[in-house]
C-alpha cells in the first residue's frame, strides 16, 4: 500500500514538472540589458550584407521570407517564428539580437559562427525588412 502511494505521488509530481517545463520552454526571457540595447548599425546601410548573412546562416530554417518554412524547418521542434508578423516586429532590436545570437533549444548559438556582433546586427536590420 505504501509503495502504491509513493508511485502515485511520483507520477503526479512527474506530470506537474513536465507540464511546467513545457510552459517555460515557450517563454523566451531576454535579459533587460538586451531588451534596452540599441542597435549600433544604421539600418539603411549595408542591408545587402545583412541579407547575404541571413541567406547563409538563417534561411535554411527560417525560409527566404522569414515564415519559418525553410528546408530544415520540418526537422526542428518548436515555433520558428514568423519574421513578417506584427508580434515579431513589436520586439526591440536588442531582443531580436539576443535571440538570434545566443539562441536556445533548436536555435543555435552563433557566437562562434558569427564572431563579429556587428554582423548579427546587420542580420537584425535585414530581418526588419521581412514584413507582410
Amino acid at each position: 500500500m505504501k509503495t502504491t502511494r509513493i508511485l502515485i505521488a511520483l507520477c503526479i509530481a512527474s506530470f506537474v514538472l513536465f507540464a511546467f517545463k513545457s510552459d517555460f520552454q515557450d517563454e523566451w526571457i531576454v535579459p533587460e540589458k538586451y531588451v534596452n540595447m540599441k542597435n549600433p548599425t544604421d539600418p539603411a546601410v549595408d542591408l545587402n550584407i545583412g541579407k547575404a548573412l541571413y541567406k547563409k546562416h538563417c534561411q535554411s530554417c527560417h525560409g527566404s521570407e522569414g515564415y519559418g518554412d525553410g528546408t530544415k524547418a520540418a526537422g526542428l521542434e518548436g515555433d520558428l517564428g514568423d519574421f513578417s508578423s506584427e508580434e515579431y516586429h513589436a520586439q526591440t532590436d536588442g531582443e531580436l539580437f539576443y535571440k538570434s545570437y545566443f539562441g536556445r533549444g533548436d536555435m543555435p548559438n552563433y557566437e562562434k559562427k558569427i564572431p563579429d556582433e556587428e554582423d548579427m546586427w546587420l542580420i537584425v536590420n535585414y530581418m526588419r525588412t521581412l514584413k507582410e
